[in-house]
């Protein structure tokens, strides 16, 4: 599903583009003009504009180049009316992804949606890699743990032996899965991710296995699940402890056989995937009280990683820290800061039960909302819930600083937590925030909270 703003003038315009795109399971948000346009655009969340070109006051390409100009760089595609189509070209030279032609053709209209939203998909993929070569493969650290993971990741990732890994949430789990992926003979070929605990148990036999066209009421064509995408690579699957029973028997006999069929379908596929697992679950306990099939468990726990909490090797948390620091402040395009070895003590005396992703959003916190170069002990207690917490007990002394900075840090630390427990599905983080949706990504952009890819 994705986030699309129609904006265009016409009432009747607007009501049949958003039936068309929420048909298909999209959520459509329609707008009447180019300002009220912008103003749902700088609130953020949207993954594609529709643009109608022709339009009272600022038209479509007043619009394409105000969002430019704000770096916004959302797809657009516009719509156009006879007559406009050299205008129109003009917009795809200004960056438009695509022209259609009023009456509108429902078919074509989705088929240049599907492309538009195949490129945001891309660019989210090119965003990811930069992001992996910025943590040099996020295996930061120094002590023997984290020299002991390494070697068996070293190890485990030539063969093409299932593993399992296990930790606490937000341990990297997912970073290792990628390392071994990256080590292994299949590295040319694809890593594809499945969180297990965010799929709805209807759909999970689909997105899995695929479907052919009319295997049900919405399988309008062929659709091909994640281990078909996954042929000749590594299929990771995040938090298996949360697939359902009926899942895991299906997916029990896809190992044992190398086969599977898509859903309504009656041929038998081949897939060749290099499977991981990962869960922050203890399988053994899940398995003595029947919610994990042991047949499964011992078919998947192959090749075991065990991914240590950051209390446990706390004296990584400068390097990372440090390093979280300065992607946050080149993806942001801030000028570089630097912790203070106070402020760097302060960090160590905690003890992260978010692991690595609670350090990781407190330095986006810190250089979002700290403006000095240097960011001090005093900075940190201001706005790590963390820190005020220790100093509010006694451990430190009580930093005056800004009352607007601790709130807002605050506010980010509900924000985050919600998003995340929610595993940042928007309208349900929204509901137990009581917010309306469209408040909740305007909040986001405003704390500087960026959903992850």
């Amino acid at each position: 599903m994705a986030r699309i703003l129609i904006v265009d003038d016409e009432k009747n315009v607007r009501a049949t583009v958003s039936r068309a795109l929420e048909l298909e399971g999209h959520d459509a948000t329609g707008a009447k003009n180019s300002e009220e346009g912008l103003a749902y655009l700088d609130a953020g969340g949207f993954d594609l504009a529709v643009v109608d070109l022709a339009m009272p006051g600022k038209d479509g390409l007043e619009l394409l180049a105000a969002m430019r100009e704000r770096g916004d760089t959302t797809p657009v595609i516009i719509l156009t009316a006879h007559g406009t189509v050299d205008r129109a070209v003009s917009a795809l030279k200004q960056g438009a992804f695509d022209f259609l032609p009023k009456p509108l053709d429902r078919e074509r209209l989705l088929h240049a949606v599907s492309q538009a939203l195949e490129q945001v998909r891309l660019r989210g993929a090119i965003q990811d890699l930069r992001e992996e070569s910025d943590t040099a493969d996020g295996m930061i650290g120094s002590g023997p743990l984290m020299d002991e993971l390494r070697e068996r990741i070293e190890r485990a990732a030539p063969s093409d032996g299932r593993i399992l890994i296990t930790g606490e949430n937000g341990t990297g789990k997912e970073l290792v899965a990628r390392a071994i992926h990256q080590r292994s003979s299949r590295r040319e070929n694809v890593f594809v991710k499945v969180n297990c605990a965010a799929i709805p148990e209807a759909l999970y036999e689909s997105e899995l296995f695929g479907h052919v066209k009319g295997a049900f009421t919405d399988a309008r064509q062929h659709h091909k699940g994640r281990f078909e995408r996954a042929h000749g690579g590594t299929l990771f699957l995040d938090e298996i402890g949360e697939m359902p029973l009926p899942v895991q028997a299906k997916l029990l006999r896809v190992i044992e056989t190398g086969e599977m069929e898509r859903v309504g379908g009656s041929r038998e596929i081949v897939v060749d995937v290099r499977l991981i697992a990962a869960s922050n679950k203890q399988l053994e306990r899940e398995v003595a009280q029947g919610r994990f099939r042991e047949d499964l468990f011992y078919r998947l726990n192959v090749i075991p990683i065990h991914v240590p909490p950051l209390r446990e090797h706390k004296r990584d948390i400068p390097a990372l820290a440090g390093r979280f620091l300065a992607a946050c402040c080149r993806r942001n395009g801030y000028p570089q800061k630097v912790l203070h070895p106070d402020a760097l003590d302060l960090l160590k005396r905690h003890d992260y039960p978010g692991n690595v992703r609670e350090l990781r959003n407190a330095m986006e916190r810190l250089a979002v909302l700290v403006p000095d170069a240097e960011i001090s002990a005093d900075s940190a207690r201001q706005i790590l819930p963390f820190a005020r917490q220790e100093a509010a007990s006694g451990t430190t002394a009580r930093a005056p600083g800004a009352l607007k900075a601790q709130v807002e840090g605050f506010e980010r630390q509900v924000v985050l937590e919600t998003l995340e427990r929610h595993h940042w599905r928007m309208a349900e983080s929204a509901r137990a925030l009581g917010l309306e949706r469209s408040h909740l990504y305007k909040k986001m952009k405003t704390l500087g909270i960026h959903k992850p890819e």
